[in-house]
């Protein structure tokens, strides 16, 4: 929500948002934590951004995701208007908190993927495994995922959906700059810079990202990744694997 520049804005393309579609979509608040708050000249408090929430409620919003924050004032009034909230976090601790809040579904994001690292942060291996035994609400698995056998990983692993993230943001459709999507593509699974980020915590604020968009050579739409290199890839793995239908039929009388 915050990627526009005013709140008049932000109004402004939800309206244009139902005039594009018919189909659910939502919207998302990165909330600056407190203690990072504390740490900036101009911080960002609950009441800023209770404002955005209210423009995207008034406009009849029911989907709503936070991150880095959960943020109890917000996530209350969205819950109190019978919206639907997820929170997208980086460990289970965290998640465990957003369930007991009342989230509807948690998104963990392993080390794998783009953006910031906690320094108790899992691979997405470990949080869905572990996060499966303690989580009653559904479970996103994020981080590193961008391609079908990523996708049928997840699942098999314990979660009920996947978010692509940085796999997504280099296709046709989104709006970052060309230059930026071809290094999204050709992330160097051999760069150096990306492990020290990980492991020693380093390069917090140098753009390292997830190989989540190595997966192809080319800029793509979001039809063309969903449909061929997920879906259609993801169901001959399953044929290869021995399923057909709803059987498995790898072991023969």
């Amino acid at each position: 929500a915050l990627n526009y520049g005013t709140k008049q804005e932000f109004e402004e393309e939800i309206k244009k948002m139902k005039k594009l579609t018919d189909k659910p979509y939502g919207v998302n608040f990165s909330i600056m934590p407190p203690m990072m708050a504390a740490k900036v000249p101009h911080p960002r408090d609950e009441d800023f951004y209770m404002e955005y929430v209210q423009i995207a409620l008034n406009e009849g919003i029911k989907v709503f995701t936070t991150s880095a924050y959960q943020a109890p004032k917000i996530s209350k009034v969205i819950l109190d208007e019978g919206a639907i909230w997820f929170h997208k976090c980086t460990t289970l601790k965290h998640a465990l908190s957003a369930e007991k809040l009342g989230a509807h579904g948690v998104t963990i994001v392993g080390v794998e993927g783009t953006g910031f690292k906690n320094p108790l942060q899992n691979t997405t291996l470990v949080n869905m495994t572990v996060a499966r035994r303690f989580l009653k609400i559904p479970l996103i698995a994020a981080g590193g995922i961008g391609d079908a056998r990523g996708f049928l990983s997840v699942l098999a692993m314990g979660a009920d959906a996947a978010c692509f993230g940085t796999a997504i943001l280099a296709t046709f459709e989104s709006k970052a700059p060309k230059s930026y999507k071809r290094k999204l593509i050709h992330q160097d699974i051999f760069d150096e810079e990306f492990y020290r980020k990980i492991f020693h915590y380093q390069l917090k604020d140098k753009s390292i990202w997830s190989y989540a968009a190595g997966h192809v050579d080319e800029e793509v739409s979001v039809r063309d990744f969903i449909e061929n290199h997920i879906i259609k890839q993801a169901e001959g793995i399953l044929k290869s694997c021995g399923f057909q239908g709803d059987e498995f039929r790898a072991i023969s009388n």
